[in-house]
């Protein structure tokens, strides 16, 4: 079990109940009731901890090496699926992964990054960040889905899209622009659920959607907070300031009207409980769908577009008062 600085206390409980299960196992002493005890401890300090995290550790959350991936997800709430490969253009981007699934008996085309389970298969799948070729393979799928009439379900959790210059020469501003125009029009539903990181356009290249939502503990943003520390500070050390200005936790983003409701994770995060996490993802999914089902594709599109126009804030100036 792998715990972040600010779960210090529990990781000294959890100690203690490791060494009072081996007295238990190997003596003839009876300590059932101190482990009880114990358990309701961890319980207690666990609520403790988690009714009041910082931005700064819900990031730490949203990057816990046990947190559930897109595949997890995937493998535990889906009857059957069938991963699709290949943008047709230059390659199979493996840093997202896409295909047809069966939930609850209805076809669904699923899309998400997938950062890796451990240092080798993090390399392979470039620790979750798309190059072009992972979001053409994306609208590749979304307008398979759309022809088909399967509903498009997205999973984000990416630190960004990849920045390398080859990345840059094979167009990836341009693929990620490609997929917001094509994702405001298409005319299935769309539902995206940021289920760890969601930053800058490496999320928004699957992001747009119908209902866009977060697990309570992730976060959704422009830009990091150790990238934002390095431009405004020009060092790492600010980035638990920069994550509270940033604002770009779950409970902030709903607050700013940026996406539509926010999925509650097991007490102590979706890695405490992976199995409970998926089910209540099911849940929700199931639930969103059939919400969607009820309107027909062009108010679905215009109820899309009128979402995002009303995003921000803005103010118009006349000429006189420019002149001022």
């Amino acid at each position: 079990m792998t715990f972040m600085d600010f779960e210090q206390p529990l990781e000294t409980l959890y100690e203690q109940l490791e060494k009072l299960q081996e007295v238990g196992e190997q003596g003839e002493v009876d300590v059932t009731e101190k482990i009880r005890e114990l358990e309701n401890k961890i319980q207690k300090k666990r609520k403790e901890i988690y009714a009041k995290l910082t931005g700064w550790q819900k990031v730490q959350l949203s990057r816990h090496p046990e947190r559930p991936y897109t595949l997890y997800y995937v493998e535990t709430i889906c009857e059957k699926f069938i991963e699709l490969h290949g943008d047709r253009f230059g390659g199979d981007d493996k840093a997202i992964v896409g295909g047809l699934a069966e939930l609850d008996g209805q076809v669904v085309m699923i899309i998400g990054h997938q950062k890796g389970i451990n240092t080798k298969m993090r390399q392979y799948r470039n620790f979750g960040m798309a190059n072009p070729e992972g979001y053409r393979k994306a609208l590749r799928l979304m307008k398979m889905a759309e022809r088909f009439g399967f509903p498009v379900i997205t999973l984000i959790d990416t630190p960004g899209a990849y920045p390398g210059l080859e990345a840059e020469e094979r167009g990836q501003a341009e693929a990620i622009a490609r997929n917001l125009f094509e994702m405001a029009q298409l005319r299935v539903p769309i539902l995206c659920y940021i289920i760890g990181e969601g930053a800058s356009g490496g999320a928004l290249g699957i992001g747009l959607g119908d209902r866009v939502f977060m697990l309570e503990y992730t976060w959704y943003s422009v830009i990091s907070p150790e990238s934002c520390s390095s431009i405004l500070w020009r060092s790492w050390d600010y980035k638990e300031q920069a994550a509270e200005a940033l604002k770009l936790d779950a409970d902030h983003m709903l607050e700013f009207g940026l996406i539509d409701g926010i999925v509650k994770e097991p007490l102590g995060g979706a890695h405490n409980a992976p199995e409970d996490m998926a089910q209540a993802l099911k849940k929700h999914i199931l639930a969103e769908l059939k919400k969607q089902s009820k309107l027909n594709a062009d108010e679905r599109i215009e109820a899309r577009i009128a979402k995002y126009s009303k995003m921000g804030n803005y103010r118009r100036i006349t000429p006189a008062a420019a002149a001022k």
